[in-house]
């Protein structure tokens, strides 16, 4: 008969976990990144941990720091529910509605059809709208505003700017890239809404704007459609 795994045996697993999936991203060498998305929660922690921790070295503290990470992802979605997972579920959708905010200020600057500046900036402040509702939902949960974005959206900018100053920009090319990015935003929404914590008029509200979101997307591919 088999026998149940100790809580030591699971302890000890999920820490052996947590040190790959921290030698992992040394690897691949954007942990100081992913350290960029610790929640200000565990910053506060660690400033107070301050004096035992720079008498690390800097291995210790990369390593450390990235399992650190790896364990309060994996904590935050085991406690996920009530007040706590609306909270973290707002927050996580909000870097993903920061990012359409910036993208189509991106397309405002760099498209030079009149008419699709425009609508780019009536999406623009559409995102921006979007931002504020749900920040106002998360400070009544009692988080902070969430005005950053993510660091694929970071990149993938950082990657369109640099195709453009290459080949050029044209119309077709910014409108595939809104639709790229809405296509993230769509997911955003879509994994807000199904891990089941936003309730009552929090979760009317986020159904609203992915219903917009969708909207926005097919008015893109029609557009481009034109072009």
């Amino acid at each position: 008969m088999n026998q149940p795994q100790s809580s030591s045996t699971t302890n000890t697993g999920s820490v052996n976990s947590f040190i790959g999936q921290a030698q992992q991203w040394l690897k691949q060498g954007n942990v100081g990144q992913l350290l960029g998305q610790v929640p200000a929660s565990l910053k506060k922690v660690g400033n107070q941990t301050a004096t035992s921790f720079n008498k690390l070295s800097t291995t210790q503290k990369v390593v450390g720091g990235a399992a650190l990470l790896v364990g309060a992802t994996l904590l935050a979605r085991r406690n996920k529910g009530g007040r706590a997972g609306q909270s973290a579920t707002l927050n996580e959708l909000l870097y993903f509605v920061n990012d359409r905010i910036e993208g189509y200020k991106r397309a405002v600057d760099e498209s030079q059809d009149t008419q699709l500046r425009g609508y780019y900036q009536q999406l623009v402040t559409q995102s921006q709208q979007f931002a504020n509702q749900l920040n106002a939902y998360l400070s009544q949960e009692g988080g902070a505003r969430q005005t950053s974005t993510t660091v694929k959206g970071k990149f993938y900018r950082a990657w369109m700017d640099a195709k453009a100053a290459l080949t050029g920009n044209d119309e077709k090319a910014i409108l595939g890239s809104n639709i790229y990015g809405e296509e993230w935003a769509i997911k955003a929404y879509e994994e807000a809404l199904n891990d089941n914590t936003l309730t009552g008029v929090m979760r009317q509200a986020v159904d609203r704007q992915y219903a917009q979101s969708q909207k926005t997307y097919h008015e893109l591919k029609s557009l481009k459609d034109k072009q």
